[in-house]
């Protein structure tokens, strides 16, 4: 009962920073669904933190635990697989010939299931998004209304912001995995908008980074109108942002570390917005041999 209680204390303090530890697959089930909450660190300027803590709405269910190993070990078997046979449990020359491939597309709520939206509601904001199926189920209708309006905290100081994002993928035993994108040199998308600018985000986990998860950036300038457009953005064209900060540094995006994918828009526009997005893929252009588009500076130069 004590190693019991231990495990769950150090479950309640160490739940933000350690969301990807080893054993919450195995001890995620035995708590209730409060603990989603110990993910979420954003709180209303001015209001009382919860005073009852994490441990004390712990509700155990050692079979969903038991259930729940024998998923992560049939996952764990199957990644085992995939990697001795190739890349995807492809052969290895298929791998490396491949040209195009869909890695996201949208013809059914499954396929929805996969992303997430967000908007500024969640610091007090009053933009609304929402996405659902487009016409046919051929497409991923993302709409609804930007709202500029600042919340009255104090606090903020701007507002107006809706997003979709990819969800991670997630290896067996909750192990972070990623895309490898190094054998293509740009993303593919088929859209259809409204004329209103769109930001698109990759994020990367690169190996020897200052910051972690780097966000790289490219804004999209939609046409307008009742048809589809195809839009080709060589990786070399996003640019390196941080968040929250001035841009301090730019370098070639980790084609090998991408953790997901997400559009935002943040015009300062008040009003109705609307982006259907038909498939996002991948290209390898070999007409296409630009690196990085923008200039790199050396930090600490010799002199």
């Amino acid at each position: 009962m004590a190693l019991t209680t231990a495990l769950l204390n150090s479950a309640s303090l160490h739940g933000r920073c350690c969301r990807h530890n080893f054993l919450h697959p195995l001890i995620g089930p035995l708590f209730s669904d409060s603990m989603s909450k110990l993910y979420s660190s954003y709180r209303r300027p001015g209001s009382e933190p919860e005073k009852k803590t994490s441990w004390k709405n712990v509700d155990l269910s050692f079979k969903k635990s038991f259930k729940v190993l024998k998923t992560q070990l049939s996952l764990l078997k199957e990644e085992s697989k995939e990697y001795l046979i190739g890349p995807g449990g492809r052969p290895l020359n298929e791998y490396l010939l491949e040209q195009t491939k869909v890695v996201w597309e949208f013809r059914s709520q499954e396929d929805l299931n996969k992303w997430v939206i967000s908007s500024d509601i969640e610091i007090g904001g009053k933009s609304e998004v929402y996405l659902r199926l487009g016409r046919n189920n051929q497409a991923a209708l993302l709409y609804g209304t930007l709202n500029t309006e600042v919340p009255r905290d104090g606090e903020t100081k701007y507002s107006g912001y809706c997003s979709m994002r990819a969800k991670p993928l997630v290896g067996s035993f909750a192990r972070r995995k990623y895309y490898d994108w190094s054998n293509f040199n740009s993303l593919y998308l088929r859209v259809r908008g409204d004329g209103r600018p769109w930001m698109v985000n990759i994020y990367t986990d690169p190996y020897f980074s200052h910051q972690k998860d780097d966000l790289y950036n490219y804004f999209m300038f939609t046409r307008g109108g009742p048809y589809w457009e195809e839009i080709k953005i060589p990786f070399s064209k996003f640019f390196l942002s941080s968040r929250g900060r001035v841009q301090d540094s730019q370098h070639p995006i980790w084609l090998d570390k991408i953790c997901t994918l997400g559009f935002t828009i943040g015009d300062k526009v008040d009003g109705p917005f609307q982006l259907e997005i038909d498939f996002i893929g991948l290209l390898n252009d070999r007409a296409h041999t630009e690196e990085f588009a923008y200039e790199l500076y050396e930090k600490n130069p010799k002199v």
